[in-house]
């Protein structure tokens, strides 16, 4: 078996966006039957929360839709931009930090914007943090995650040439 296809999630603090993004995607590659082929984690541009789970807001609303955050927070690390092969990011911010962190054209071209995903939402420009606002702000993550992931997986699909 080849080695499978990854992807990183990256937000700034890894415990609202990123493993949002991180869970809605393994499900849906789960429900595609793409386990083995196409593996994801999620990251975070600062280290504040490093080994917390996910803000309990964004728990509880992911969890209405049917996700369940069990990733841990942490830090990206300069060799996740050799060890993945998407480094998507949630916000102009993390992708300008990430993008400062690539010493090669192979590992800058590997950083994309999660928006760039999205098809009904595509008015967005980024990924919103809804960390300091009202549960409203948490749902239209949520939202926003799962059409951007649909257009992921559906782009990854045609890299790994289902």
């Amino acid at each position: 078996m080849s080695t499978p296809y990854s992807i990183l999630f990256v937000c700034m603090g890894n415990i609202c966006r990123s493993p949002t993004a991180e869970a809605i995607f393994k499900q849906k590659v789960d429900g595609a039957g793409l386990s083995d082929l196409i593996l994801c984690d999620s990251a975070g541009t600062i280290g504040f929360h490093q080994g917390k789970p996910a803000d309990p807001r964004m728990s509880h609303f992911a969890a209405e839709r049917g996700y369940h955050l069990t990733s841990k927070s942490r830090k990206i690390l300069f060799t996740d931009l050799n060890n993945f092969d998407l480094i998507i990011t949630m916000d102009n911010d993390n992708y300008n930090q990430v993008q400062a962190m690539a010493k090669t054209q192979v590992q800058s071209k590997r950083i994309h914007k999660m928006v760039s995903y999205a098809s009904a939402n595509s008015s967005f420009k980024e990924v919103p943090d809804p960390y300091y606002g009202g549960n409203d702000g948490f749902v239209t993550v949520v939202e926003l995650l799962e059409d951007a992931c649909e257009g992921l997986l559906k782009k990854v699909r045609s890299t790994i040439r289902m």
